[in-house]
């Protein structure tokens, strides 16, 4: 405040002075008639207005009718005007250099106005944009606030939001917005210029959220208005869109729930019905020694039921991140072959088609898990292809993957079902209620490969069977050819 006061009052001194150095100029050195000498000192004037200001101009509007009379006017030396033209001719004088610098300030202000015009609006249109990319309610209102500041200009913002009762600041603390003003309940803003203080009610549909204060140079009204709606609308739509997510989240955990309970409710029936009709049987038999056919189905069913534990328990620890790898340099041929010899009695006689890579390298993985990986694509390729076709294996490596396939000659799997096909408790409705399964297998093969570092694929197409895929790690030091 000071230093433009301080600019103010040499611009007043240097305006005169402008005028005296013209006149002296060509009251000393330039022998010219006094029309050049109006003239040039009405374009003086001019240039004091449109660069300076309406009381500059004024001032030497006034130093060049008292100048111009001294000097170049008869009686030379005296500011007595004897021809009455003169006085006419000074008149005219000081009236145009006045008029024009009134007409030059005014312009001047209009451009100016329309450049903090322009400003605003891009200012809004800025704090609209940044609208779009608040999170939560909470960080919405905290970035809306520092973006108020940045777009504005403005030296402090504040924001009281009445959901929380919390209070968002940003830029140097002023004693100006205290806690008492942004919590006082408000209908109308109050906007003191001279202090450079402005607290704006935020509504949004008659509904009150809180308070905006803003201190240093402040916008228009109008403008404090839009800030103001544009932060309730900011605030309103991120509390929105965190509502929207949250049911969201609670409707995708009903529809997990709901896909738990159906795959767990079917798996877990026909085993105990299993068990309960062999039990049940050996209990009505008068003789004491146990039908061995009855105890194989308690047994099997059993261990169903046990495995279908160790998957939930496996999904669980997945999800939790609490999945310890134990990894070393493993041979991939290797740990397919102790999962082909763990299935070689269930294969019925199948062709088993092995195919890996001459020098493969080893992957990097825990022999335990991959084997369950393993385990787990077998399986479904058992139970989705027919009865005697056969199934290839086989692995390769590049671009310092080991990549494993196991493919089959089944069905092959729909298009949208393989956008899903990895997913928790997903199964198809085709295979439903023909084919046994939790929808867990695949979910959990692909936490497995991806704590591995890896990735895990499908491609299928429907008559011609399916191809799964994953790739690990190649052990570092190795290198691949």
């Amino acid at each position: 405040m000071n230093t433009s006061r301080s600019r103010r009052a040499l611009r007043l001194i240097a305006a005169p002075a402008v005028v005296a150095l013209v006149i002296a100029f060509y009251f000393r050195l330039a022998q010219v008639n006094n029309t050049t000498v109006a003239l040039t000192l009405l374009l003086v004037v001019f240039g004091i207005s449109t660069w300076w200001g309406l009381p500059e101009a004024a001032i030497a509007s006034l130093a060049a009718v008292l100048g111009f009379n001294y000097f170049f006017l008869p009686p030379v030396g005296s500011f007595e005007v004897q021809d009455p033209q003169n006085w006419v001719a000074l008149t005219a004088f000081l009236v145009t250099s006045v008029m024009a610098s009134q007409l030059s300030a005014r312009a001047r202000r209009r451009t100016q106005e329309a450049v903090d015009r322009r400003r605003e609006v891009e200012g809004l249109y800025a704090l609209s944009q940044s609208l779009l990319l608040s999170g939560t309610a909470r960080t919405a209102s905290q970035d809306l606030v520092a973006r108020v500041v940045e777009i504005l200009g403005v030296t402090t913002a504040a924001f009281h939001t009445r959901l929380t009762r919390e209070t968002f600041r940003w830029g140097p603390d002023d004693p100006l917005i205290s806690d008492e003003q942004l919590q006082a309940d408000r209908d109308e803003p109050l906007i003191d210029p001279i202090r450079g203080l402005a607290i704006v009610p935020v509504r949004l549909g008659g509904q009150a959220l809180g308070n905006l204060g803003l201190a240093g140079s402040l916008p228009s009204e109008a403008v404090l208005n839009a800030v103001a709606y544009l932060v309730a609308i900011g605030v309103e739509r991120a509390r929105t869109v965190e509502e929207a997510s949250r049911a969201e989240a609670s409707r995708q955990s009903e529809v997990l729930k709901s896909a738990l309970l159906d795959a767990l409710a079917h798996d877990l029936k026909t085993p105990l019905t299993s068990i309960k009709a062999a039990v049940t049987s050996l209990l009505g038999q008068p003789r004491l020694d146990p039908d061995r056919e009855l105890m194989t189905i308690i047994n099997e069913e059993a261990d169903r039921l046990n495995r279908l534990m160790a998957e939930v328990l496996e999904m669980v620890r997945i999800e939790a991140g609490k999945l310890h790898l134990n990894k070393h340099p493993h041979d991939v041929g290797e740990i397919a072959g102790a999962v082909l010899a763990e299935f070689r009695p269930l294969l019925n006689g199948r062709a088993v088609d092995v195919r890996l890579q001459s020098a493969l390298p080893p992957a990097d993985a825990d022999f335990e898990f991959v084997q369950h990986v393993l385990r787990q694509l077998f399986d479904n390729a058992l139970k989705y292809s027919p009865p005697g076709s056969p199934l290839t294996i086989s692995a390769r490596a590049g671009d310092g993957r080991v990549v494993v396939s196991l493919a089959d000659r089944g069905c092959g799997i729909d298009e949208q079902d393989q956008l899903r096909i990895f997913d928790k408790f997903f199964r198809s409705s085709e295979h439903r209620f023909r084919v046994p399964g939790t929808g867990m297998g695949l979910a959990i093969a692909k936490g497995i490969v991806e704590a591995h570092g890896g990735k895990i694929w499908v491609t299928s197409e429907p008559g011609q069977g399916s191809v799964f895929s994953f790739s690990l790690p190649v052990h570092r030091g190795e290198i691949v050819s």
